[in-house]
């Protein structure tokens, strides 16, 4: 199946997009981004691929009849069945280079030690794998390193202490080895993955089991079926770093504006709001960017500044919008400065004010800002569109609710549940028109299998 591939290289995610040569999508991925952007863009890819994978399987069993009712039971189980399979290879990866990396951290009479505490980690984190990847679980991130880590240093904290070593010698072996294995690249594993996680669901699902003969058939033949890789476009904020010739790279500002396009075709106004920028970017009837302004200097009022904030309330990022929306007033933040909003946060705490009211305050900011990037750009057309990561955030998404109504009135505001992925689908858009509407079909070989071999693990 030929396929084309768009990879948005952002500064705190990098998220990829799989489609057609009809435009449709068949699969997004996502990673963070990494000290190693090659790695990172080709994690996203293999993650984009393997979702892809799902969304085939969901069209063959179900054009098969076999499950009658139960096909979303059978492919969301098979998708966490293979989420533990990556899970539990990467811990096997990690455990081996903790172990290795012991000898070398000059532990001295505590290495024995330190070599038995890590067993036990690795052994609790094994066992309690599966209830991770269980239906209802409630993982805080779907990255290898937070989820690993953050029961890594759980149970060791426990672990050290119950062998009378200094939890510290844990989490050196750790921090020494997460960087190894979180840039390495499991693609040409992924087949063996998901005949393994088909396995587990099989077990897990006996009424499924039972129709074993009839679904391999479909199954099989997806699994049988390769990816032609036709032609790969890189963008974002590292594309420079992308391991791509420059025939494969278009600026983020052409890919959010036609990928804002293609979600809502009446798209006239586009704001994207990501780790490291504000964009707002004005397009016309076809996508097609017509202007654009984008945050000077510095990062203040993005996603970076919205990661210190979290850390400096000791919460998750994902909990910053829930609780600002129970704020009962708005405190005047004067600074969506990172350098300056630990000292301001901290003074309006110890002035009694509550931290819900805060982050209310801090989430208005933050959009006034993007407002006055919005008017620089040509101010807010109907229809709206938002994306970028904080696009997920309930409290920003109120807060430009509010500001857009007042200054502009009734205007259509678009918000995609998957609008982190605007770029990466502007940028698979322009590699499908590439080849189908530019008629690249001669040159389209060349380029995209330097692009492949470029991305490849």
């Amino acid at each position: 199946m030929r396929c084309f591939i768009g990879i948005d290289l952002g500064s705190t995610t990098t998220k990829a997009v799989v489609m057609d040569e009809s435009l449709n999508v068949l699969g997004r991925g996502i990673t963070n981004s990494r000290s190693n952007y090659d790695t990172a863009a080709a994690v996203a890819k293999q993650e984009a691929l393997a979702s892809a994978r799902f969304n085939l399987f969901r069209g063959a069993v179900g054009k098969s009849g076999v499950l009658n009712g139960g096909l979303d039971e059978f492919i969301e189980q098979y998708e966490r069945d293979f989420r533990l399979e990556q899970f539990v290879e990467q811990l096997a990866d990690l455990e081996q280079d903790c172990q290795a990396s012991v000898d070398g951290a000059h532990f001295g009479d505590n290495s024995s030690a330190v070599h038995e505490s890590l067993a036990e980690v690795f052994r609790q984190l094994r066992e309690e794998a599966p209830d991770m990847f269980a239906p209802g679980a409630n993982r805080k991130s779907d990255f290898f390193r937070d989820i690993a880590g953050s029961r890594y240093l759980a149970i060791g904290e426990t672990v050290a202490k119950d062998a009378g070593i200094r939890y510290d010698m844990l989490l050196n072996v750790f921090d020494r080895s997460i960087i190894e294995v979180e840039n390495r690249v499991y693609g040409e594993s992924m087949n063996t993955q998901l005949r393994a996680g088909l396995e587990r669901t099989f077990k897990r699902l006996p009424h499924v089991a039972a129709k074993r003969a009839a679904l391999e058939a479909p199954i099989m033949s997806v699994l049988d079926s390769e990816f032609e890789e036709t032609y790969v476009i890189g963008t974002g904020y590292g594309r420079a770093r992308l391991p791509f010739s420059k025939e494969h790279i278009r600026s983020e500002i052409l890919c959010h504006g036609l990928g804002a396009h293609i979600m809502y075709p009446a798209t006239a106004t586009v704001l994207d709001i990501g780790g490291q920028d504000t964009k707002a970017i004005q397009v016309d009837r076809k996508g097609i960017v017509e202007s654009f302004q984008m945050n000077d200097r510095c990062a203040a009022g993005c996603g970076r500044y919205l990661g210190y904030i979290a850390d400096e309330m000791n919460v998750g990022l994902h909990e910053l919008g829930p609780i600002a929306m129970k704020a009962t007033r708005t405190v005047r933040i004067n600074s969506t400065c990172t350098v300056f909003a630990g000292a301001e946060l901290r003074d309006r705490l110890a002035l009694g004010e509550k931290r819900e009211d805060i982050l209310q305050g801090l989430h208005r900011a933050i959009i006034l800002r993007a407002m006055s990037i919005l008017a620089r750009s040509g101010g807010v057309r109907d229809q709206f569109t938002f994306t970028g990561g904080v696009a997920k955030n309930e409290a920003a998404v109120k807060s430009l609710r509010d500001l857009i109504e007042e200054n502009y009135g009734n205007v259509t505001i678009n918000i995609d549940p998957d609008s982190i992925y605007t770029g990466a689908l502007g940028a698979a858009t322009f590699a499908q028109r590439a080849v189908v509407d530019d008629g690249l079909a001669a040159v389209h070989r060349d380029t995209g299998a330097k692009a492949r071999a470029a991305t490849a693990a």
